[in-house]
């Protein structure tokens, strides 16, 4: 049976290929390959070169960000290490689409949108599993520390939190399909990072002491505002209304700021404005492109509406799930009742107040180690 495995050019993939490689040696002699590198080109790092700085290396390629040109070399190499079959897949066009164009009208729209979950949603496994079943792969395979198990009694599969709670990943794979997850393996879901790099080491892989990528892959300086304001002038769009009401949460216009999609809930610093006390971004207003900003303590709610949302476990329209819920990546979760309404939508009721709940960042639900859906904050309540 043949795998194909996402190679970004990092140590986790590669490390996942590596394993999936020494299973294969294991075959029979005179098989066809059974384990193929695939590469997948997201963005080109040349474009907006004015981002680029002196982050840019040599030949004009940003440096020390996900998918960039040097990952490419790193994975093709690794894969040459391996001796396995490897290919680069150009999916630009559907990247910018699907990820690229929807994280800069979240941020026109007044949200924070994370661009991680919907680059797994709809490129790294809805278009990667077409593409590898293309090449006549049966199985795909990635680095991410998350795991899948299949339930017995009702033959669906499960997607559960990674064995190693401080890199785990299933907070960003909440949107995967039942047919995704069943030919869909993660070998590292068992493992924690420090196993991760000993066995990289042991195999002298190229890329055993490469650091992890921390940064939006086609963010190259890291902000993104200056991203957006690059990328709208590049697709020649005027830059939206700058200038705006900066106001209490009782109404009062407190001073101006310059434009909304410089803020996001619960940011403190660069409010442009000192009154005594510390302030913080309660809400954001679009339509009147109005920044709503208030004490911390206004920050705390209970409720809030969720679309788009995909139940891995089956929930039937008016149904309420006792949950564990997450509203970032590095949030803790807390306990919180959701029920489930039409058209992919949820209301989310914590038993206690969460704070700086803010559109546009995932809602994932669990139960104990096991996900059960997830979607994207619309509204607060």
């Amino acid at each position: 049976m043949s795998i194909a495995i996402a190679m970004s050019g990092g140590v986790d993939s590669s490390t996942a290929a590596a394993l999936l490689a020494e299973n294969n040696s294991k075959t029979p002699s005179g098989s066809s390959p059974e384990v193929v590198g695939l590469t997948m080109q997201l963005w080109n790092q040349r474009r907006l070169p004015q981002l680029l700085g002196e982050e840019a290396g040599e030949g004009g390629r940003a440096s020390g960000r996900c998918c960039s040109l040097d990952d490419v070399y790193d994975a093709r190499a690794v894969a040459n290490f391996l001796n396995i079959p490897y290919y680069v897949i150009n999916l630009e066009k559907q990247f910018e689409a699907s990820v690229v164009r929807p994280f800069v009208e979240g941020y026109l729209a007044g949200e924070t949108p994370i661009p991680c979950s919907l680059c797994n949603t709809e490129i790294k496994f809805a278009q990667f599993l077409t593409t590898a079943r293309q090449i006549g792969a049966e199985r795909i395979a990635t680095g991410h520390y998350a795991r899948i198990r299949r339930d017995e009694k009702t033959g669906r599969y499960q997607l559960l939190r990674g064995a190693d709670r401080t890199k785990d990943q299933a907070y960003f794979l909440f949107g995967l399909t039942q047919e995704q997850l069943a030919y869909t393996d993660f070998p590292l879901g068992e493992m924690t990072k420090q196993e991760v790099r000993a066995i990289a080491r042991s195999r002298h892989l190229p890329v055993a002491e490469k650091p992890d990528s921390q940064e939006i892959c086609f963010v190259p300086t890291g902000s993104y505002r200056q991203f957006i304001d690059a990328y709208l002038a590049e697709q020649q769009r005027p830059s939206p209304s700058s200038t705006g009401e900066l106001v209490s949460t009782d109404g009062n216009v407190l001073g101006e700021h310059q434009g909304i999609q410089n803020f996001t809930v619960g940011q403190r610093k660069g409010l442009g404005m000192a009154v005594g006390e510390p302030l913080y971004v309660i809400s954001l207003d679009p339509a009147k492109n109005r920044v709503v900003v208030g004490e911390d303590r206004e920050l705390f709610r209970s409720s809030f509406q969720v679309r788009h949302v995909n139940w891995i476990r089956p929930v039937a329209e008016g149904d309420a799930v006792e949950a564990l819920v997450k509203i970032r990546h590095n949030h803790s979760g807390s306990t919180a009742r959701v029920v489930a309404h039409a058209a992919s939508e949820a209301v989310v009721e914590f038993t206690e107040p969460q704070r700086a709940i803010t559109p546009g960042q995932a809602a994932v639900f669990y139960d104990g180690d096991e996900v059960v859906g997830g979607g994207w904050i619309s509204r607060i309540l």
